[in-house]
């Protein structure tokens, strides 16, 4: 193993991790896919037509307006006209929590479409990711095809030469072949996941070429992050905005409890005496209304459980990939020092066109290599995943 190539794992231990104009174009990547998504368009539609629904039902009741004409028999009895025009009205404070509990589920939709945003925006920093990790892993499997390109030409020189057997030749041969086969079916991976982010883009197609991450750096202290960003979330956001809601339905049911009132203008014409006045009324509520309050108590109860229920879970979910990125991150340093503590590529190599080890022998160390190197591009594709899912709660509402 001390023999495995240095050479190629400098690239990957000196990367930089992050650079401004890879940060850009992964930025850039999700202020396109925010713009033309079509089901973004959709929620942004949805969610104002939710907003202008909740403003509705929570004004007067409409005025009502009636006109009766009666003929007296006999003729001589003259005819009667009645006009009466009404105006019913709930008890005054009812109107006040209804237009909180409007106000509130408009902040409710509006955190309902935040949260699908981030869903959205989450799915394509994914892909972003993935697609980094192609295009770094399709750099190192190009270089081992042009490794495997001189080890199978240098083996059919010696071969015509008669210096090596046909074993060796087909064994090169079989080597470049998987060289091949590993950059094409790379390509056909990083196809598919552009064409995913093309539907995500609205149908518009992306060009991806970065090979850096964006930036995602772990927190230094869980427990002050988290009671940093909890308070951020749309979800969480939204569980507590239901509550106060349903406390304001409780208000409003115990205000629909007490009478109702109804105030207008009555006359009454008949041949040549007219009466004019006006008419008050009162609704009592005894059995319309009945346990509407207690039914309100205990959603209220309910969504409390399932606003505690909520952030237990998140914090558990979130500790949990918390400490799962810090295992990729202490698994991704390993391979990087094994990386380093490599051999020397061109010593290997001039070992073997010296005959110094077989080419069997060449192969089985550059196959361990190359596993170790593939190890650590998924290892790192894995920790970005896991700090990228916790990044998100950062998120602010629009950005």
């Amino acid at each position: 193993m001390n023999t495995i190539i240095k050479t190629f794992g400098i690239y990957f231990l000196f990367a930089p991790a992050l650079t401004l104009e890879a940060q850009s174009g992964v930025d850039s990547v999700l202020h396109r896919v925010e713009r033309n998504s079509t089901t973004l368009q959709a929620l942004r539609q949805q969610t104002e037509a939710m907003k202008l629904a909740n403003r509705t039902g929570i004004y007067l009741a409409n005025p009502e307006v009636e006109v009766a004409r009666m003929w007296g028999r006999p003729s001589a009895a003259g005819n009667r006209v009645d006009v009466n025009v009404m105006q019913t009205f709930d008890f005054p404070t009812a109107y006040a929590w209804r237009r909180k509990i409007a106000e509130g589920d408009n902040r409710i939709a509006a955190l309902e479409y935040e949260s699908r945003r981030r869903e959205v925006l989450s799915q394509a920093g994914v892909l972003c990711v993935e697609l980094v990790y192609r295009n770094r892993l399709g750099e190192e499997l190009n270089r081992r095809l042009q490794h495997a390109q001189r080890i199978a030409a240098s083996v059919q020189e010696r071969f015509v030469q008669g210096d090596a057997g046909a074993q060796e030749r087909n064994r090169s041969q079989l080597n470049l072949l998987n060289a091949r086969k590993a950059v094409e079916s790379n390509g056909i991976e990083r196809t598919e996941l552009l064409s995913e982010l093309q539907r995500m883009n609205g149908g518009q197609a992306v060009v991806f070429d970065d090979t850096d991450y964006p930036a995602c750096p772990l927190p230094q202290d869980f427990e002050q992050w988290y009671e940093r960003v909890q308070a951020n979330h749309p979800a969480l956001q939204r569980l507590s905005r239901e509550t106060e809601t349903s406390r304001h339905r409780e208000r409003l049911n115990r205000a629909m409890g007490l009478p109702r009132f109804s105030a207008g203008y009555t006359s009454e014409t008949v041949v040549d005496v007219s009466m004019r006045g006006v008419a008050v009324g009162m609704s009592i509520p005894l059995w319309e209304n009945k346990n509407t309050v207690k039914q309100a108590k205990a959603q209220t109860l309910a969504w409390q459980s399932m606003e505690t229920d909520a952030r237990l879970q998140s914090y558990n979910a979130l500790k949990t990939q918390y400490n799962k990125a810090l295992s990729l991150q202490n698994m991704l340093a390993d391979y990087a020092r094994a990386l380093q503590s490599a051999g020397n590529a061109e010593g290997l190599w001039k070992s073997l066109e010296l005959g110094q080890i077989s080419l069997t022998d060449y192969l089985l160390e550059l196959s361990i290599y190359y596993e170790a190197t593939g190890n650590m591009l998924q290892a790192e594709r894995d920790y970005r995943l896991a700090a990228l899912e916790l990044k998100q709660w950062e998120m602010t509402a629009g950005n």
